[in-house]
């Protein structure tokens, strides 16, 4: 749980401001806002959405910054009560309508910041998705590269050995390659790839929403303001005030499961049952056309807070600086390559890890037992 993954970091004094008050919008309020959400949603031609772990506080995970969050009562010197693995944990109303809005084409794109799985396992496609800060059920091959979802978390954090082998068949063999955790510690850099296409989206969008995230974290927290930056619109959906909140165009105080079900209602999307976990490689739709932008340095990749921690209601919010030079020594996304070794197309489930890659537009990986299940190459 997020109380373990807290505890697997390196010591780190700046977490930010923990503890802040919460507000919540009265019932009228609130609703008149979800409705201007799933407006400005209908009328965006590219949507991108960024969460933090107040999306998966439904699902039993703790927050972080919250009342009752696990950095707030770890300066209390408290543990918070929890209950649930992220085994056993199941992907919320929010994540479920989510991989709902990008098969209708509402939403283009997430990026987040939590490690909890649930965006994957709830099966919203790798393609269109981000996770900045690593996954519990993600290894990755150092030297081939894929990446494999296990239906099991890491027994590492910090980008370290596991203990297993890629089994990625070549022509002569297996890879055998070590397989590492994707969970990164505080000074880690992001991963160029996904956090490249982060900031393209962001740039492109027309619409930012923020669900669930005090937009603390940098340089995650400062993605939303590409988007404003570039002449889009952005919402923030938040119990507690975010460094953000005066670029917000929609700033609204509410549950994400609640705002969801009134924007879901709206836009005439039915949210199915949870059917157990699922990975889905890519999207049926066609990737946006992107604009070209320079990288930043790989120190400003680095996942950290402010040397200061100030408070997020008092902060500036200041736009980042996108005069920052480029990273020549890493190699650029090939998205054309990805396309092409994916088949440009979904997956069904793989029984066994030895059986080759299977493709079947509109369905997914179901993970049923303790095996690698699934990879791709980066």
């Amino acid at each position: 749980m997020s109380v373990n993954y807290s505890a697997g970091l390196s010591p780190y004094e700046h977490k930010g401001n923990c503890g802040m008050p919460e507000k919540i919008e009265s019932g009228e309020v609130l609703i008149e806002k979800s409705h201007k959400l799933s407006d400005l949603i209908k009328e965006s031609k590219l949507t991108v959405v960024f969460t933090g772990a107040g999306i998966s506080t439904s699902a039993g995970i703790p927050d972080f910054r919250g009342p009752e969050g696990v950095w707030t009562l770890e300066k209390q010197g408290k543990s918070p009560e929890c209950n649930i693995t992220f085994e056993d944990a199941v992907p919320t109303f929010s994540h479920r309508c989510l991989v709902q809005m990008e098969q209708k084409g509402l939403i283009h794109f997430v990026i987040s910041q939590n490690v909890d799985g649930l965006h994957v396992r709830s099966g919203f496609p790798r393609d269109r998705l981000a996770e900045l800060h690593g996954n519990m059920f993600t290894q990755k091959c150092q030297l081939c590269n894929r990446e494999f979802v296990m239906d099991f978390v890491s027994p590492t954090m910090g980008l370290k050995s596991t203990g297993s082998k890629c089994l990625h068949k070549k022509r002569r063999g297996n890879c055998r390659g070590v397989l590492c955790d994707t969970i990164l510690d505080w000074e880690d850099a992001l991963p160029d790839d996904q956090l490249e296409m982060s900031e393209k989206f962001s740039r492109a969008a027309e619409l930012a929403i923020v669900i669930g995230s005090s937009l603390q974290i940098i340089p995650a927290g400062n993605l939303p303001l590409f988007t404003k930056r570039n002449q889009g619109k952005l919402v923030i959906i938040n119990l507690q005030t975010t460094k953000h909140d005066k670029h917000a165009d929609l700033r609204i105080y509410g549950y994400a499961d609640e705002v969801m079900k009134i924007v879901a209602e709206d836009l005439k999307i039915t949210v199915p049952d949870y059917q157990g976990p699922s990975v889905c490689l890519q999207s049926l739709r066609a990737m946006p056309d992107l604009p070209a932008f320079k990288k930043a340095t790989s120190n400003a990749r680095k996942r950290k807070q402010p040397t200061v921690a100030s408070n997020c209601s008092n902060s500036e919010g200041n736009f980042p600086d996108t005069k920052t030079s480029g990273n020549k020594q890493k190699q650029e996304l090939n998205e054309s390559k990805v396309k092409a070794e994916l088949n440009l197309q979904n997956n069904i489930a793989l029984p066994t890890v030895a059986q080759e890659l299977e493709t079947s537009p509109g369905k997914s990986i179901h993970l049923t037992s303790s095996q690698l299940k699934q990879e791709i190459s980066t």
